[in-house]
């Protein structure tokens, strides 16, 4: 395991693919350079721009798959170093795993409920620095038969898990620390999940809700989830309970409180929308610039909260339109700054955060707090590379607050291995000179060939 960068640097990949083109880490990663200078446009952008699958919705499919009955296909798939770490996991847990990047399909052999195996020695499960796959997994975990040690890169020993670990022994699940209270790795015994009554803890993350939920249906009785403080990225639950539903699980849900009794996930063929995330970037394009873009596939009905940026860049200026199958935001005449609460969609934060130097008047961005436990501290990774612009950015606990500025300085951006920083940034870039991305392959934990996509504008 390696602290450089947040990767482990050898890792045998057990990811099964089409012949001669197995889904490796390696071809994730592709081929970057140490530094990628971002070449300005210097006209407005007027473009279609297909992004690929969700990552959320990804790696919630792969876990729900692999606890139904019988086989499953994920189409449109998102193949990126999140999405790897998790299906490598799940194939060492004894899922049968085939993946085929070139269709964007993942064939899922599922356990109806169960871990496949459960030898006596201890199943070494590395989830890198994927916080899905970390947050998802531990609860499946109780579901096998052996014991089991998850554990990720340096980063992911830094974020917090304690909430999660209550939670499970609340349930009767056997698990521990490995290493430090209150972080991971952690070791996981199985033997079931019993059902019953626990308390979880949402103010930081709602991914311990979901991976608590995912399971919950394998329980031998039913479970209720009593929600302790407030839920931050609550659209992300119901994204959960949305995929649960495809899968055949109904979640029952009351103020505070989640109910799902035992069930067997039905197998299926699973689309993917595409990633809401991934496409606040180009819609964020065309309102610096003052062009147009159109995500196809991004419409109504999108389950995806972070569709919901969109709503922002209108409150800036932008003209949006969110038709049946697509999304297109037209740039402003007059870019304005804003003041909004980004607690649903904070994954968005970075992206109006890198484009708010160039609005008319201040930005206020609250609600944020959690992202301090992210990737990186976001607020004062991103506040200290406004500064690096030369762009005042103050920022407190909960929230960051940004001026403009008629002219940005040229910079070498520092992106912290964190993915959402070096594609946000890369706005900048866009419009003024010399702006350098350094470690740019950080993307490809979700969007390997974010710059290629880029480069086409």
């Amino acid at each position: 395991m390696s602290g450089d960068g947040g990767r482990y640097e050898r890792h045998e990949s057990y990811v099964s693919g089409v012949p001669g083109e197995d889904f490796t880490l390696a071809g994730v990663r592709g081929e970057f350079p140490e530094e990628m200078e971002i070449t300005p446009l210097g006209r407005p952008v007027y473009a279609n721009v297909s992004v690929p699958g969700s990552k959320s919705v990804t790696n919630r499919a792969l876990v729900v798959a692999a606890l139904a009955a019988g086989d499953s296909v994920i189409r449109n798939s998102l193949f990126s170093e999140d999405s790897y770490w998790l299906m490598d996991a799940l194939v060492r847990l004894g899922f049968r795993v085939r993946a085929d990047s070139r269709e964007g399909t993942v064939e899922v052999r599922g356990g109806g409920g169960a871990v496949p195996g459960g030898d006596t020695e201890v199943c070494d499960v590395c989830v890198g620095n994927a916080g899905t796959a970390a947050r998802f997994l531990p609860p499946v975990l109780a579901l096998g038969g052996g014991a089991y040690r998850i554990d990720g890169v340096r980063r992911m020993r830094e974020r917090p898990v304690a909430d999660l670990v209550h939670s499970m022994r609340g349930l009767g699940i056997s698990v521990e620390y490995a290493g430090e209270e209150g972080q991971f790795p952690l070791l996981v015994r199985g033997g079931g999940i019993a059902g019953g009554e626990t308390t979880v803890e949402v103010s930081r993350s709602s991914q311990f809700l979901s991976g608590l939920l995912m399971a919950a249906p394998a329980a031998d009785a039913p479970v209720t989830l009593n929600l302790s403080g407030e839920l931050v990225s609550r659209p992300y639950v119901g994204i959960t309970t949305g995929v649960m539903r495809q899968f055949g699980v109904e979640v029952s849900e009351s103020p505070g409180r989640y109910l799902v009794r035992p069930a067997v996930y039905e197998a299926r063929d699973y689309h993917v929308e595409p990633d809401a995330s991934a496409a606040s970037y180009f819609f964020a394009a065309a309102a610096l610039t003052g062009g147009r873009v159109t995500v196809p596939g991004l419409g109504q009905g999108c389950s995806q909260g972070d569709l919901r940026f969109v709503e922002v860049l209108r409150s800036m200026g932008c003209s949006v339109e969110v038709r049946n199958a697509e999304t297109e935001v037209r740039g402003p005449e007059l870019f304005r700054g804003v003041e909004v609460d980004m607690n649903d969609i904070s994954d968005t934060f970075i992206t109006l955060a890198a484009i708010a130097p160039f609005a008319a008047d201040p930005t206020t961005i609250t609600g944020i707090a959690h992202t301090r436990h992210q990737e990186t501290d976001r607020i004062a990774a991103v506040a200290t590379e406004l500064r690096r612009l030369g762009v005042e950015a103050t920022e407190t606990q909960d929230s960051l607050r940004i001026i403009p500025k008629k002219k940005l300085s040229s910079a070498r951006i520092e992106t912290y291995g964190d993915h959402r920083i070096a594609m946000a940034f890369s706005l900048v870039g866009l419009m003024v000179e010399g702006v350098t991305i350094l470690d740019p392959d950080c993307v490809t934990k979700t969007f390997p060939d974010y710059f290629e996509r880029l480069g086409r504008l």
